[in-house]
């Protein structure tokens, strides 16, 4: 065996060699004693004097202190698999773990001590990680390395012993296997996750294996290059909102985790696109607390540990303005990694945090957005959230030109968001197949039929097309953001453009501009909501929801019909959608002609512009 790893550790260390990660990058342990991950020895100094100076702190404080209280009377975790996957197990004790220990470090009540080493034992006894779902072998590993390495001192030799084993035997070594490592060279979350899960767990027994140890954290300084680069040029993350959560706070998880161990990122570039991802995910939240949730992400906002993280990075606490929110209104998630927001967000006080001064944001990349709203410090305000970019991306809808929009309070414009994915893997759906006429498509949340944009001739968005914000501005009196959708529909348009703008930040305005081939076009234009909907006339709707009102209103062309319906899926695989209406709009634009489809978004009180309505997306203000 010792034979077999020595092989494996040359092996590692010549991929790291050949991927040009320099051998002057040398790995040198300024925590040369546990506790070295995250929060050294006497660091629980600065976060007791958080506490004592905020009230907010206090209560988060204590929150994490009631959820190991009753995490003492639960069982252990044990490995039972969801489909083909451990990792809400994974995710659990991670969870349970990283509480339990930063409780023992903050009380040094013993109780606290011993669960979590309940924990890590009966995980550590488990045949395996599931190595053939990887996230679920990095997540536990993680959550073990941090028990492991923060309680060092107060576990016994043998359970030591018993742990490490664990960790390097059902953690590092799978790591190395080719059938399990794929994501070393992804460009998505898995990178990020399983890079960083390795590298806790090289550092939690780097004493005591450490050319094992230091071939992991070199293959991960050089392969977590690879997702970071992702967030250019402007911050945007591909993968929406959920899926930043997960990735981006792992990839933080790594960096904080790598600067503390070595008292620097140890040779790793910060790209500029990395660090403005912070921006993007604060201004993903709209006043409602809740998220853009596009492609594979849920509705619900929450607090984002990695937040406080970029805060401090950038010495920027106005980034922060959604995560107060959460933590002053006690939004706080069963998180597995809430322990973190302790350790970064140790010296900003609630009184630091202040609103951002920019009410609108632009970023390009794989999946661009254009996000405004009329005010950060009004519950009613109005936002809206534009998407352009391809369904091809990691965990992709055929949603490129969807918007959702918020007022008064609620959000009018919705999306669906993901899937369970289990759901639809145990009914046979060849899910991640992202080919064309793949069965993916078939999954109604998945396609553009039920997004908030075009359908042209009942047919699928192209899934290798892409379309850029254009051009956009932040004028407050036409914030506005146009996107080229071309490429999402060439075989069945010739042109086709759509522009969004927030109008003296009163209603909202979408016009779409359309150029047919030499043959008519069939174009739908949709819109998802939850609220009541009434028709009135032919071109107007009226929405109600909790006593509010919401006017949607067709100003071009002349004679286009608003219908409403149910949100029915097609499929027996497909999740229902009840109390959700989709509000269409049908055309018929003739061969070699060109039309408006101009939509009015009026919330009450709204007094809308005429002159606005009738001007070309060319003549709209903005950077081209």
């Amino acid at each position: 065996m010792k034979k077999r790893l020595g092989n494996i550790i040359v092996l590692l260390m010549t991929c790291v060699a050949a991927s040009g990660q320099s051998d002057k990058d040398t790995l040198i342990l300024q925590a040369t004693e546990h506790p070295r991950i995250l929060l050294l020895k006497g660091e629980e100094a600065a976060i007791r004097q958080n506490i004592a100076a905020d009230e907010v702190w206090e209560k988060l404080d204590g929150f994490l202190i009631n959820e190991c209280n009753k995490i003492i009377g639960q069982p252990p975790v044990e490995r039972v698999l969801i489909g083909r996957r451990l990792l809400d197990k994974s995710r659990e004790a991670l969870r349970r773990i990283f509480n339990l220990s930063y409780a023992w470090r903050m009380t040094s009540e013993r109780k606290y001590l011993d669960r979590a080493v309940k924990e890590m034992l009966a995980v550590s006894a488990s045949s395996d990680w599931n190595p053939s779902h990887f996230l679920d072998v990095a997540e536990m590993t993680m959550a073990v390395s941090i028990g492991y390495d923060w309680l060092y001192d107060g576990i016994s030799e043998g359970d030591r012993n018993t742990i490490k084993t664990a960790i390097i035997e059902k953690g590092l070594k799978p790591s190395l296997l080719t059938e399990n490592s794929s994501w070393v060279k992804s460009y998505n979350n898995w990178n990020q996750v399983c890079n960083a899960g390795m590298t806790y767990g090289a550092l939690a027994i780097y004493e005591d294996e450490a050319a094992l140890a230091r071939g992991i954290i070199q293959r991960a300084k050089a392969s977590i290059k690879l997702p970071m680069s992702d967030y250019e040029p402007g911050g945007t993350y591909p993968e929406g909102y959920s899926y930043w959560g997960y990735g981006t706070s792992f990839n933080i998880m790594f960096l904080s985790a790598m600067e503390k161990a070595f008292g620097t990122e140890n040779g790793i570039k910060i790209n500029p696109g990395f660090l403005k991802t912070a921006s993007y995910l604060e201004n993903m939240t709209g006043p409602t607390g809740n998220s853009f949730n596009y492609s594979d992400a849920g509705t619900g906002g929450g607090l984002n540990p990695a937040m406080f993280w970029f805060a401090d990075r950038l010495k920027d606490p106005s980034l922060l303005w959604s995560e107060r929110y959460h933590l002053e209104n006690r939004n706080l998630p069963t998180d597995r990694l809430l322990p973190a927001v302790m350790i970064w967000g140790a010296g900003i006080t609630m009184d630091k945090i202040t609103p951002p001064q920019k009410l609108m944001w632009v970023g390009q990349g794989k999946n661009p957005v254009a996000l405004m709203r009329s005010s950060w410090t009004d519950k009613n305000a109005i936002y809206v959230g534009l998407k352009a970019g391809s369904p091809s991306v990691n965990h992709g809808h055929m949603d490129a030109g969807s918007f959702i929009m918020e007022a008064d309070g609620e959000r009018w414009a919705a999306d669906l968001g993901m899937q369970d994915y289990n759901s639809l893997e145990t009914a046979g759906v060849d899910l991640w197949n992202m080919k064309q006429n793949s069965q993916r498509w078939e999954v109604y949340r998945y396609n553009n039929f039920v997004h908030n944009t075009l359908t042209i001739n009942d047919s699928l968005q192209k899934v290798n097309g892409y379309s850029v914000i254009s051009q956009y501005s932040d004028n407050p009196a036409m914030m506005n953001a146009v996107t080229d959708l071309t490429y999402l529909y060439k075989d069945d348009l010739k042109k086709v453009k759509r522009g969004i703008a927030l109008i003296d930040k009163k209603y909202v305005l979408i016009r779409d501009e359309i150029e047919t081939l030499n043959k008519e076009a069939i174009v739908r234009w949709n819109m998802l909501t939850s609220a009541n909907v009434t028709l009135i006339g032919n071109d107007v709707a009226e929405l109600t929801r909790n006593g509010r009102k919401l006017t949607i209103r067709v100003e071009s062309p002349s004679g286009a019909v608003i219908k409403a319906s149910g949100a029915v899926p097609r499929h027996s695989f497909d999740a229902p959608n009840p109390g959700i209406s989709l509000v269409g709009i049908e055309i018929t634009v003739p061969a070699d002609s060109k039309e408006d489809l101009v939509v009015l978004l009026l919330p009450e009180g709204a007094m809308e512009n005429e002159i606005i309505t009738g001007i070309g997306l060319s003549s709209w203000p903005g950077k081209k």
